[in-house]
């Protein structure tokens, strides 16, 4: 969405319902809007890892019992910027250079195929998986479970009405009704949705949603630094 903005090929859409949703998930300049979050949090197999041994803190991942045990997704460099503009560049880096030299990273691709591995008992800890895959897991029956350390990273899955659409009244209903009647469909898929008039899992007060301009903008560096220190390390 935002590299449409960029080429200007989205319109302004003046909906009365975006008033409910979280104001960190509608740019300023209003041309698209998040509905739910995509919100990474560690996920761990309850066969594996007890409850009271989890980690409390990202600090506590350095600890040697978490050798050999920890998987990542292979692409998450814009949740990795989040994290790091939250501690401190400096601090976030170091962190996560001496947890890859300490203990190392399983990395693999894609955040379903993580939360299966964990789900099988492949891996016992996984740092980057959906709230809402672990959860639909977990209510399958799967010895999964997930929870949060701060701080809590997330970016907005984002509906837009293009510019000069072929049917733009039939596009502003389906841009409101996505952020109205379908909020709720989407939390009982467990989704984290938007609007403040849907209850939610998480504190959606306390997640640090991700500056969509500025991923864009500093993908390729944050790209760069997450392959130099998670993938180069294994």
């Amino acid at each position: 969405m935002e590299a449409l903005n960029a080429e200007k090929l989205l319109s302004e859409i003046k909906s009365p319902y975006l008033a409910d949703l979280m104001p960190s998930a509608i740019p300023a300049y209003r041309t698209w809007a998040g509905f739910c979050l995509n919100v990474l949090v560690p996920a761990y197999n309850t066969n594996l890892v007890k409850k009271a041994d989890l980690p409390k803190h990202y600090e506590d991942l350095l600890d040697p019992k978490w050798k050999g045990g920890i998987a990542i997704e292979a692409d998450d460099s814009d949740w990795f910027s989040g994290l790091a503009e939250v501690m401190g560049q400096e601090k976030g880096l170091k962190l996560f250079r001496d947890i890859a030299e300490t203990n190392g990273f399983s990395v693999r691709k894609g955040h379903t195929l993580l939360t299966n591995l964990v789900a099988v008992g492949e891996v016992p800890l996984a740092l980057t998986v959906f709230n809402y895959t672990a959860e639909q897991f977990k209510r399958k029956g799967a010895p999964i479970d997930w929870f949060t350390l701060d701080p809590v990273v997330a970016h907005p899955n984002a509906v837009a009405v293009v510019g000069n659409p072929p049917h733009p009244h039939a596009a502003v209903l389906m841009f409101d009704f996505v952020l109205s009647e379908a909020q709720q469909l989407f939390a009982d898929r467990h989704y984290v949705a938007t609007s403040l008039k849907i209850a939610s899992q998480l504190d959606r007060a306390s997640i640090h949603m991700l500056d969509a301009s500025k991923v864009v903008a500093e993908g390729e560096k944050w790209q760069r630094l997450y392959t130099q220190i998670i993938n180069a390390r294994r």
